[in-house]
């Protein structure tokens, strides 16, 4: 069953996008903003709108941790926005200046991709910020992009009808010709995958101006190219379909169309589940978010409508993995309801994730102290009792790097922190804090087996285990294609992202 809970209208333009974080909505518009809720109750953030584009927005995206969003516009520009305080972090410049489609973060939010109606994808370093690669993918205009779950390709689809499939490297692997006749509208892969020997398979959803749905099934094989094997043809909607989505566990898929519906699927049947018919216009969005059963779709009747699946309001989404989502990104206190903007349904029945310890989440257990905001660090001096500087951190915006280069002549001669016992204190607390990133007293299954160090980023390489990213990639480059523990030959090359070790290494340095 799936019923509508609530008709957003704060747009003043269609709504050309949607995208969802654990905590967070996202809504982009050809009103040049872009719009922040929180997954709770859907109100909106105080901060919101995010005014920043001098065109109308196409798409946005979150990074992994729901830290940053990702905005692209007409204007040619690319935003990164920081979630917390609604601001503008970067701004970067699609190559050509030309309208930019599309944006994509890859499945560990290191590499960021855009896509131009010229027929070039950029390729650019996420955290520096600087450009790796750009090539023309097509003559026609690239109008979706989206990176595979294992960060090692991406894929665009064209307003030619192609869909191509890419490494990182921009080398083609894979081309459909004519893969939706008239022109592709969107693409995007199940967050599961297959690993079988040497073999991965991807599941991919592309739509089209045909009025189709497909699901692909993307094999590679070692190192040579990809294929891909139409699985499901689904013809359920009348009128070309502007949009798709897999669900979180890869179990369902939907899309919405210019016919006003929007469809659900049983993504590995191809059965029909459901067929919504809320919007007045154009279907142009569809979203799901990662860890409730919450759906968006917006239209260009200027709506975001959210839709909740199943009779508890959790559906088949279970919720300890809400629960873990939540403690990592937790849910921040809300701004106040607007009545102009915000049609509730059901409001009494609806659901709360709440983290099951019964504690409240704070925000600075991130993963990676070089990812705290300056609140953040606030948080950890309340925790370690010095709170006496709050003042002097805040008025030196000092955030987890900052914090993590302070020196004993930092503190006295640019914060003023006259005290030697104060100064001492503070240094012994980030002397910890510095020894739990670096792992010395860290389980030894949270250490890379190459470096000894405590893992970042760890991955899963063909050999079952797992490394630090830079550590394992720069081994393979170096033309060892051997385990680096067991000396056999590896079958591929591919790493896969280990969530679960780095939430574990995640829980384990919060707590020391």
């Amino acid at each position: 069953m799936v019923s509508l809970l609530c008709t957003l209208q704060h747009h003043r333009d269609d709504v050309n996008w949607c995208a969802f974080s654990p905590a967070l909505l996202a809504t982009c518009s050809g009103d040049k903003t872009v719009r922040l809720y929180d997954t709770r109750d859907f109100s909106e953030r105080p901060f919101s709108p995010l005014s920043g584009h001098g065109y109308g927005v196409h798409c946005c995206c979150f990074s992994s941790c729901g830290s940053y969003l990702v905005t692209c516009s007409t204007d040619a520009s690319i935003i990164i926005w920081s979630t917390e305080a609604g601001k503008p972090l970067t701004k970067l410049e699609h190559p050509g200046r030309c309208p930019v489609r599309v944006c994509a973060l890859g499945a560990d939010s290191s590499l960021l991709l855009s896509g131009a109606c010229d027929g070039t994808v950029a390729l650019w370093d996420f955290h520096s910020k600087r450009l790796r690669r750009c090539r023309a993918v097509s003559e026609a205009s690239v109008v979706a992009c989206c990176s595979s779950p294992c960060g090692q390709m991406f894929v665009t689809g064209c307003s030619n009808g192609d869909v191509k499939l890419w490494d990182m490297d921009m080398e083609l692997l894979h081309a459909q010709r004519h893969a939706h006749d008239l022109g592709v509208t969107c693409c995007h892969f199940a967050p599961q995958y297959k690993l079988d020997g040497d073999c991965v398979e991807f599941r991919l959803a592309s739509c089209g101006q045909d009025s189709q749905l497909k699901i692909w099934i993307v094999s590679q094989h070692g190192g040579a190219g990809c294929e891909m094997l139409l699985l499901h043809t689904l013809t359920d909607q009348s009128a070309p379909v502007l949009s798709c989505a897999f669900s979180a566990d890869g179990e369902m898929v939907m899309s919405g169309s210019v016919d006003k519906t929007v469809t659900v699927y049983d993504a590995n049947q191809g059965v029909l589940l459901h067929t919504l018919n809320q919007h007045d216009r154009y279907v142009t969005a569809v979203a799901l978010s990662p860890c409730m059963s919450f759906i968006a779709t917006g239209s260009m009747d200027k709506t975001v409508k959210v839709w909740r699946i199943g009779e508890d309001g959790l559906g088949q989404y279970s919720l300890s993995f809400a629960e873990k989502e939540a403690e990592l990104n937790p849910i921040r206190p809300f701004g106040r309801y607007q009545g102009n903007g915000l049609l509730l349904q059901s409001v009494s029945s609806f659901p709360a994730v709440v983290c099951s310890t019964g504690r409240k989440s704070l925000g600075h257990l991130k993963l990676l102290v070089s990812d705290w905001s300056e609140d953040d660090v606030g948080s950890w001096l309340c925790e370690k009792g010095l709170e006496e500087l709050l003042g002097v951190f805040k008025a030196n915006n000092i955030d987890g790097p900052e914090l993590l280069q302070l020196s004993k002549e930092t503190l006295a001669s640019e914060l003023g922190i006259e005290s030697v016992g104060l100064r001492g204190r503070v240094l012994r607390k980030v002397e910890a804090l510095n020894a739990s990133l670096t792992g010395s007293d860290a389980p030894d299954e949270f250490l890379c087996p190459i470096t000894q160090e405590l893992m970042r980023d760890p991955v899963i390489a063909a050999d079952g285990y797992s490394y630090e990213r830079e550590a394992i990639e720069s081994w393979i480059s170096a033309k060892n294609r051997s385990s680096p523990m067991t000396n056999l030959p590896l079958q591929t090359t591919m790493v896969t992202p280990n969530r679960s070790l780095k939430m574990a290494i995640g829980r384990w340095k919060s707590s020391q």
